[in-house]
Order: structure tokens, then sequence, then C-alpha cells
């Protein structure tokens, strides 16, 4: 199985071709470059390994949650890749991807199925942010995905020892790891979605048969409305 993967919803940019179970992978911190990077890098992966555009199987990308222009950037660069070679696409959940990272993360005293946070950093006093379990090389939501204040959030009470990853825990001066400190058996809150976890959760998703046509791919925005002014959002938590 061949596929060309693209995770473009937060400050990182990130490119990964996934080749019967081997990963090569460009990732970058690089705000406001991803249109400039995605394409060359996808070209550059190809070009380095060998492989033809139409060899490839389908192509995967972060569905969000995350930044807006983000989302749609993977969003436009995936469907037109898959378009023009005739091929599907596999969303994957932007917090998905970024939970796996929870899997590697050297903590000997949790369980073999870790219980995860994971949580983007949303701005404006909110983060993106749900629970999963991963054992393996594999995670499977615990809740669904939900925008929300860091201060008034709850991870579901099945366990404590949760591991929490993404840009989440550092939002608001820290305040989502303040509040569990005593539930978390370990953070990492500079952690970024990668393209090579979106490459294998959709490699899994393409063997189960979920690769849908290019143009029924839908945004994980979350937010009801993305284009809401500063003023409009301030004023919708105030009234909450």
């Amino acid at each position: 199985m061949k596929l060309l993967a693209f995770e473009t919803s937060t400050e990182a940019c990130s490119v990964a071709l996934y080749i019967d179970g081997e990963i090569i992978e460009r990732h970058q911190l690089a705000p406001r470059r991803h249109a400039e990077l995605a394409l060359p890098w996808a070209e550059a992966l190809l070009a380095d390994a060998g492989i033809g555009k139409r060899q490839l199987d389908a192509v995967a990308l972060g569905r969000g949650p995350g930044a807006f222009t983000g989302v749609r950037l993977a969003i436009a660069v995936a469907q037109g890749i898959a378009m023009a070679l005739d091929k599907p696409v596999v969303p994957v959940s932007t917090l998905q991807a970024l939970a796996m990272q929870a899997l590697r993360l050297p903590c000997p005293a949790t369980p073999a199925n870790r219980h995860i946070l994971a949580a983007i950093d949303a701005r404006m006093g909110e983060i993106y942010v749900a629970a999963y379990e991963g054992s393996g090389d594999a995670c499977m939501p615990l809740t669904r995905e939900q925008v929300i204040a860091p201060q008034d959030y709850a991870p579901p009470e099945i366990a404590d020892g949760w591991i929490g990853v993404g840009t989440g825990f550092a939002a608001g001066e820290g305040v989502l790891q303040q509040r569990l400190q005593q539930r978390l058996a370990a953070v990492q809150a500079d952690a970024l979605p990668h393209a090579a976890d979106i490459a294998r959760l959709a490699a899994a998703a393409f063997i189960r048969g979920e690769a849908i046509a290019p143009e029924r791919v839908e945004p994980a925005y979350l937010r009801n409305n993305v284009a809401l002014t500063l003023q409009e959002q301030k004023a919708a938590r105030l009234a909450r």
C-alpha cells in the first residue's frame, strides 16, 4: 500500500509517504509557510522513494480540528491530487494523530493500554480536545472531539495516569495541565501532529474500507462559525 499524507492543521507543516509499512516524512515548524512547502515536499518524498504519483493507492490528510486556513489547505491539496489521479482520500482526525505520540513517550508506570488526552490550542481562550485509549500502533477515541475553555474540561472518570499531548496543555499559561496535575502521568505540551501518524492511521482505515471520494471530505472545525470576529467570540464565551 502506498499513501501520501498531509497535516497542516497547526503551526507545523508535515508531509509523509507510507510505502508498505515504511514511512518517510518531512516535518517543520513553519507558521504561514504551509502553502509554500506542502506540494514541493510531497514531490521530493516521491522522488526520493522512486515512486510515481499514479502508484499511490490513496491520499491521506489531517481533517482538523485546527487552524481554519491550515485545515482548508490540507483538504484542498489532498483533493486536488486525488482528483487528478482518480484516487480516493482518507481523512484522519488531527487530534487522533496527535494522540499517537503518547504511545511513544517513555512512561513505564502506565499500563499497556494508555489513556491519552490530546489537546490543541484553539486560541481565543479555548482548546480542541479529545480522549483516547491507545495500545500498540493504534488509538481509539473514548470521547467526541470538542472545543472548550481549558478550565472547563474534565476527562472521563475512568482512570488516572492520563498522558497529555499537545499545545492545549500550554494554552492559557498551562491551566489545563495545572487543573489535571494529579491525574496526569506525563505531559508533552509542545507536541504537534505529524503526517507520519496521519499516514499510519490512514493505512489502517484504508484496509477497513474507509477511503472516500475526494469531494466527500468534510473539515472538522468544531466551532459553529469560524468567521466570527474577536468581539463576537468574546461575547459568545461570556454568554455561556
